[in-house]
């Protein structure tokens, strides 16, 4: 067997993190070698596997630099304040990234874009495989619609989720807003309260949802006359999303640098 591909989590005690470790402990391609959380974790000290009854022998802790030089991939679903730190580093150190993080900002990502130019990134808003095929059906489905349906996207998530729309519901908007020819930030309507004009043709509308424990669901919806088509993805679980960064993992073995998203993992990135 090759040797295993040494990973190291940051957000380890996170719902992601744990769920990104035991996928990893049950991989022989993979190596846990490292799990990073901040400062004011109440877990440092522990296990990576006590929280569900593995042991590892990988204690969590927050001394990110001297566990980063025994790497090769760092996988990140933090903060956006917490990943430019870490990606800082690991450009540095030549340790190849895969970022699930949300709510960046534009100067954060045109950050993000200057340090693939020396490390391979795979960032992505949702590394679920069903959410990146959904991105392609939008453009496809958009292509037909937008000139006779009006577009909204709708999306739902637990009630810790802080940034909104989420990440996923953006990547939505910018496949439809490709597909139409369309500017994104020009299209968007993020609000809609009291008295105001009727809907202008070439909006596209964002709902937010934040309740309970929902994983994470999201709706594509063209509203015609006579008619509406949905496209829909519901997440059940977040192991999901763990075994796309797997995948995004895997794909970043063959490239020394560069940008990519799951639509470059999964072959599916239409030009």
């Amino acid at each position: 067997m090759k040797n295993p591909l040494k990973i190291i989590i940051v957000g380890a005690s996170g719902k992601m993190g744990q769920i990104l470790i035991k996928e990893i402990l049950n991989n022989p391609e993979l190596s846990l070698i490292g799990a990073i959380d901040q400062a004011t974790c109440p877990n440092l000290g522990m296990d990576a596997g006590a929280l569900f009854g593995i042991k590892t022998d990988v204690i969590i802790n927050n001394d990110f630099p001297s566990i980063l030089k025994k790497g090769d991939f760092v996988i990140d679903f933090t903060r956006p304040e917490a990943s430019m730190n870490y990606l800082e580093l690991c450009a540095e150190n030549n340790i190849k990234y895969v970022l699930g993080t949300t709510g960046f900002s534009e100067k954060e990502k045109e950050k993000i874009l200057l340090l693939s130019k020396k490390i391979p990134i795979c960032f992505a808003p949702n590394m679920s495989v069903g959410v990146n095929l959904l991105v392609s059906l939008v453009e496809a489905a958009t292509k037909v619609l937008y000139k006779d349906y009006d577009i909204e996207i709708i999306e739902s998530h637990h009630n810790e989720k802080v940034d909104a729309p989420s990440g996923t519901a953006l990547r939505l908007g910018e496949a439809a807003a490709k597909a139409a020819n369309l500017n994104l930030k020009e299209s968007s309507v993020f609000h809609r309260e009291g008295k105001m004009n009727k809907r202008k043709k070439n909006e596209i509308g964002f709902s937010t949802i934040r309740g309970g424990d929902i994983v994470g669901d999201h709706t594509v919806l063209y509203a015609g006359d006579g008619e509406r088509i949905e496209l829909t993805h519901k997440a059940g679980n977040r192991s999901n999303f763990a075994l796309g960064a797997i995948k995004a993992v895997k794909f970043l073995t063959k490239h020394t640098n560069g940008l990519f998203d799951m639509l470059d993992v999964l072959n599916i990135k239409k030009e």
